[in-house]
C-alpha cells in the first residue's frame, strides 16, 4: 500500500499534531508558527524548499513532504539527516549514504534532504524524500532517484513516515558529540572522500578530514593546507 494512511499514523502518534494538505506552496511556511511538537505533511508541494533557494521537486503523492516543529538543538540538521537514513532503512531494508551536511544519498544521487530553520524561537525541520517517483525533470535527473527507482519497486509512505517520526524523536534528543560519531560513521562523505565543494570564490577540491566539534566539514586540499567548509555544495569529486 503505497498511499499515506492518515488515520493510522494519528493512531500510531495520538498526542502529536499531524496536520495534512492535499497541497500546499511549502510544509515549511505552513509550520512556522504552529506549536512544538506540530507535524505538517502534505501530498504535493508548489514551492517546496531547498537549501541555496533552491526549489524542492514535490512530485503529487509519491514522495514524502514533511516539516515539524523541534526544540532547536545544536546540529539538529545532521540529526535529522541521520533519522532519515535511519528510519528509511528500518521500513525498507534499503541502505542510504549522508552526504554532509544534509542529503541521504542512494548510490551518487540523492534521494532525500533536509532542511531546518529557526523561526519564532524554535526550529522548522523539513524533510523531503523522494520514495516512489517514477521519473525526474531533465535539470535533476543526474542529481536525484527515487526508493522506487533504486530498488525496482513501490514502498509503503505510511510506514517510512511511521519510522521517522520515532526516529527523529530518538536522534533529535542525541548529545552534539554523538550526533559527530554517528553521522562520522554513516557517512562515506567525512573521512577520505575526494570531493568538489562549491564555495562562493570559487570550488575547492580536496579530501575531506574530518568535522569539527561545531559540525564544520574539514577539506584537505591538494596543497596541504586545510579548509574550513562552513557551507556549500559538496560533490564527489569527478562526479
Amino acid at each position: 500500500m503505497t498511499e499515506l494512511d492518515l488515520s493510522q499514523l494519528r493512531a500510531t502518534y495520538p498526542q502529536r499534531r499531524i496536520e495534512y494538505y492535499d497541497a500546499t506552496d511549502s510544509t515549511m511556511l505552513r509550520a512556522a508558527g504552529r506549536p512544538l511538537g506540530t507535524i505538517v505533511i502534505a501530498g504535493e508541494q508548489t514551492s517546496g524548499q531547498g537549501r541555496h533557494g533552491h526549489r524542492w521537486h514535490s512530485e503529487p503523492a509519491s514522495g514524502i513532504y514533511m516539516s515539524m516543529v523541534l526544540q532547536p538543538q545544536p546540529l539538529l540538521t545532521m540529526a535529522l539527516g541521520l533519522a532519515t537514513a535511519e528510519a528509511i532503512t528500518s521500513a525498507t531494508g534499503v541502505a542510504c549514504d549522508l552526504r554532509w551536511p544534509n542529503d541521504v544519498m542512494l548510490g551518487d544521487k540523492k534521494a532525500a534532504g533536509i532542511l531546518v530553520q529557526l523561526t519564532e524561537g524554535r526550529a522548522i525541520g523539513g524533510i523531503g524524500i523522494n520514495v516512489n517517483h517514477t521519473s525526474f525533470p531533465a535539470e535533476l535527473t543526474h542529481l536525484a532517484t527515487s526508493l522506487r527507482v533504486y530498488a525496482g519497486r513501490e514502498f509503503s509512505r505510511t510506514g517510512i513516515v511511521q519510522a521517522l517520526l520515532s526516529a527523529v524523536d530518538s536522534f533529535a534528543a542525541l548529545d552534539t558529540a554523538t550526533v559527530l560519531r554517528l553521522f562520522t560513521r554513516a557517512s562515506s562523505y567525512v573521512l577520505g572522500r575526494r570531493v568538489v565543494v562549491d564555495q562562493p570564490a570559487g570550488a575547492i577540491e580536496g579530501v575531506t578530514a574530518g568535522l569539527t566539534e561545531a559540525g564544520y566539514l574539514v577539506v584537505r586540499k591538494n596543497d596541504g593546507t586545510d579548509s574550513l567548509i562552513l557551507a556549500g555544495g559538496v560533490r564527489a569529486a569527478r562526479s
